[in-house]
């Protein structure tokens, strides 16, 4: 089980009594929009270091043209894996696990806190 496995999990069984017919898109939805500040701020940290270095890789509109197709690609990856059987197949390997008793408003200022780094980052730069 990965990190994400494990929040998605957190998300689901914390929105599951709440709402329960949207509490998988709500997962999938937070683990996505975690995984797309994540890489926000690994592409901004690569294109400040590439611009440090002189090297000339990409453009600007390139690099968000991608930077839209994966996070397009990521969302779709989320919805296939976390979708169906796998999620029931991951819920009870989680029930097996002890839960994980962190904050529910903590994690979700978590990816505003990268997205909030990724600003900073390209701003130093």
């Amino acid at each position: 089980m990965t990190t994400f496995d494990k929040l998605f999990s957190h998300f689901f069984q914390y929105y599951k009594a709440e709402k329960s017919k949207k509490a998988n898109e709500i997962a999938t939805f937070y683990v996505s929009f975690l995984q797309c500040s994540l890489l926000l701020l690994l592409g901004v940290f690569f294109a400040g270091f590439f611009k440090q270095m002189n090297v000339q890789t990409m453009s600007s509109s390139k690099a968000w043209i991608l930077f839209v197709l994966v996070v397009i690609f990521i969302y779709f990856k989320n919805w296939m894996q976390y979708g169906g059987r796998k999620r029931k197949i991951r819920n009870v390997k989680m029930l097996k696990n002890k839960k994980l008793d962190y904050n529910i408003w903590v994690l979700w200022f978590l990816p505003v806190v990268v997205l909030a780094l990724a600003f900073v980052l390209s701003k130093a730069v």
